[in-house]
């Protein structure tokens, strides 16, 4: 029996990619009509320009940050996997070369809105360091790295560097496919390559990046976990965004390489990193209560509608989160038999992505709506942010089917496919 080594677009996937795609672009210019993005919002008497300004660009950088890290995640996986040497992921290794390759354009992407933002939008209430007018002593002492020209820089070169990366290593792994039998180079390039990738990585997603675009909207909080934090969430989702794609191969005829031992093991990763974004999620809420220092505090306040403050609007949402990303991967993912079944894989999978999409929410969200004085409906803005979603998540699903399109599926003269092709824990 010959193999389907050659994915080819099924139409019910470009249906489904372009009808997604085209509610966040129909989602994108409604706000741009009725949101007024580009209009000012200093003051109360620009109250209601403010707010549709500010829920515009909360909805981009949300959703443009969240899926660039979730794409970004996948190349993580290829880079510390080839590092390690491990074998087992050889056989669908072609899935998060292909979903990386988003990088490419949400990359670019997520620095349009996000510079945009930082040099062209008039609203402040997102980022409030890059006005000085609005800057208060705490924020002028930390204002020798958050002011614009050194996030452009940051964000410009992360970026940079992490499409060269992927770009260099899949070049490198499709130049393998047709090296002589026993050439070796190849193999021996791509440690290289992941590893100095990883070492990008550590200090971008591991570091800088989450003080930059995500911690500074609370700009007088901070956490020295927050970076951990933000990659375990993003890399969680990523593994399960690589499952949905494995899956939908496999039920479709591709990768017959892969069994239930393969399935098992990102199974194993999913549930495992869940629980590592447990960890990270009570550790930093933990320390930040018992220590109960004002300017740390605040942040979970906001979010949970403690200390006079009734329940608040994003109380629900804030346990909603800790039950989705963490109660159902240990309760459902626990069992070694549901990691080897697809319908159950799925659906965590799904669950997982949209979990994590809600945490990212809670972290860009409830800063600015307090300031504008409408965290008391939350709801208008979470739909708004749920539209957009939708456009990022086609694109991720267009550009994935485009790049498996464009190499076999089974990696050719890497010296560890026979390892993975007999793989079994």
């Amino acid at each position: 029996m010959a193999l389907k080594e050659q994915f080819e677009i099924p139409g019910g996937l470009k249906k489904w990619s372009y009808a997604l795609m085209g509610v966040g672009v129909l989602t994108l210019i409604l706000g741009i009509i009725f949101l007024h993005p580009f209009s000012g919002g200093h003051g109360e008497e620009h109250g209601a320009e403010a707010y549709g300004a500010t829920k515009f660009w909360m909805a981009l950088m949300h959703n443009s940050i969240y899926w660039l890290l979730v794409v970004a995640a996948s190349f993580f996986f290829v880079s510390a996997t080839t590092l390690a040497q491990a074998g087992f992921p050889l056989v669908f290794r072609r899935v998060p070369e292909a979903i990386s390759g988003g990088i490419n354009v949400l990359g670019p992407i997520a620095l349009v809105i996000l510079l945009a933002y930082v040099w062209i939008s008039d609203d402040h209430h997102i980022y409030h360091w890059k006005d000085a007018a609005h800057l208060d002593e705490k924020l002028q002492a930390k204002s020798g790295f958050l002011n614009p020209v050194f996030y452009t820089v940051l964000s410009i070169a992360a970026v940079g560097l992490w499409i060269w990366f992927r770009n260099w290593f899949r070049k490198n792994s499709l130049a393998e496919d047709l090296a002589g039998q026993g050439d070796r180079s190849f193999y021996w390039k791509s440690l290289k390559i992941a590893a100095a990738f990883l070492v990008t990585y550590g200090l971008t997603v591991l570091s800088t990046l989450p003080w930059m675009w995500l911690m500074s909207i609370d700009a007088h909080w901070y956490s020295t976990m927050y970076s951990w934090y933000t990659f375990a969430s993003s890399w969680v989702a990523g593994l399960s965004l690589m499952m949905l794609f494995v899956v939908y191969l496999k039920n479709h005829g591709y990768l017959e390489f892969v069994n239930e031992e393969h399935i098992h093991d990102i199974g194993k990763f999913m549930f495992a990193f869940s629980i590592f974004w447990t960890y990270l999620w009570f550790s930093q809420f933990m320390l930040i209560w018992y220590s109960n220092q004002p300017e740390e505090t605040e942040y979970f306040i906001d979010r949970l509608g403690f200390g006079g403050k009734g329940d608040g609007p994003f109380r629900a949402m804030f346990l909603l989160n800790l039950i989705i990303n963490f109660l159902a991967p240990l309760l459902i993912l626990m069992r070694r038999g549901s990691k080897r079944n697809y319908t159950v894989v799925t659906l965590m999978s799904v669950i997982i992505i949209f979990g994590h999409w809600l945490d990212f929410y809670q972290m860009v969200t409830p800063g600015p709506l307090k300031e504008l004085g409408k965290d008391s409906n939350p709801i208008s803005h979470f739909v708004y942010s749920l539209g957009v979603s939708a456009g990022f998540l086609g694109l991720v699903i267009y550009l994935t089917a485009k790049h498996l399109t464009k190499a076999p599926l089974l990696p050719k003269n890497h010296p560890l496919v026979k390892e993975s092709i007999i793989h079994h824990t």
